[in-house]
């Protein structure tokens, strides 16, 4: 049974233009050391951060008013075969999401 959904769609140059002029702080209250050491190993890390960037942002549209959760709360990785799936901070999760990203936008797509 769905539970839930949500979609979510950035623009890799606001998220540049965000990391710019925040730098660190920016990077520091949104994704993990992981997700960052992930995404920075890759040859456009932006593209890698925008997508998990907008998986957070459908996992908080697929929960609605669940107890409030912050960037952080939220943790995308990817298993042994590179799928990513998510972990949620003092709770279990079965959420099904997919990523995608180009030169210029990354999607997600979660569903409980």
């Amino acid at each position: 049974m769905i539970r839930g959904s949500g979609i979510d769609i950035v623009e890799i140059k606001k998220l540049k233009k965000a990391v710019e002029r925040w730098g660190d702080i920016f990077l520091n209250r949104v994704y993990t050391s992981k997700e960052l050491a992930y995404s920075r190993s890759k040859r456009y890390p932006l593209q890698h951060l925008a997508a998990r960037f907008a998986a957070k942002e459908a996992i908080f549209k697929a929960l609605g008013n669940s107890p409030r959760l912050n960037f952080k709360d939220i943790e995308i990785i990817n298993d042994t075969n590179g799928r990513p799936f998510c972990r949620i901070r003092n709770r279990k999760s079965s959420i099904a999401l997919s990523l995608s990203h180009t030169d210029n936008y990354a999607v997600a797509c979660a569903i409980l």
